[in-house]
């Protein structure tokens, strides 16, 4: 080697600079205040669901199944997506966990409905207060396809409630909603 190439590589070695070295205390601030905005956001929905529940503070306590409800005319397992004021799909009812989407073991029998759901507080939809059943596709912020989810409108006290429904066997919709509303018609004609 020449010294002019010697000379133009110790110039060019002489340049190089290292890297910069990561700002840890930067980077930890940044991720610190990242952790409590998502605390902060987190805390603020859980205030406002217990909110929504104190609103409806109206709601009376829901029915447990009797006893002795009688031979089962269907069953169903699948998801429960909530309940909802009647008509208002996105007006969700939280108040005695009806809020809680959940796992559900669904039982029809003469005396109404009986809505089994682990870890969650099950309840039981009399016959007389069944109003009407019909294939949905949204209830409470979940949208399905249509005809996705089984809507059973009930009264509980003075409000008319929808609940949702989605069996794990899409096909065996159509026959709850027909079961439903024969069940109800002769329930209104024996009135």
């Amino acid at each position: 080697m020449t010294s002019a190439t010697l000379l133009a590589a110790a110039s060019l070695a002489a340049e190089k600079k290292s890297a910069d070295v990561t700002d840890w205390a930067a980077r930890i601030g940044w991720l610190v205040g990242l952790g409590l905005f998502v605390a902060l956001v987190y805390w603020l929905m859980r205030e406002g669901w217990k909110w929504r529940g104190t609103l409806q503070g109206d709601v009376p306590e829901l029915p447990t199944a009797p006893d002795d409800p009688g031979p089962a005319k269907l069953t169903m397992s699948g998801r429960y997506h909530g309940s909802t004021t009647a008509g208002q799909w996105l007006d969700r009812i939280v108040a005695h966990g009806l809020g809680t989407r959940s796992r559900v073991e669904l039982t029809l029998t003469d005396a109404g409905l009986d809505v089994v759901r682990p870890g969650a507080t099950d309840f039981f939809i009399p016959a007389d207060a069944l109003r009407e059943a019909l294939l949905g596709k949204g209830i409470a912020g979940k949208v399905l396809a249509e005809g996705g989810l089984l809507v059973v409108t009930w009264a509980h006290g003075d409000r008319l409630i929808d609940s949702g429904f989605r069996s794990d066997h899409a096909a065996e919709h159509a026959e709850w909603v027909e079961t439903l509303n024969s069940m109800i018609n002769k329930t209104e004609g024996a009135r």
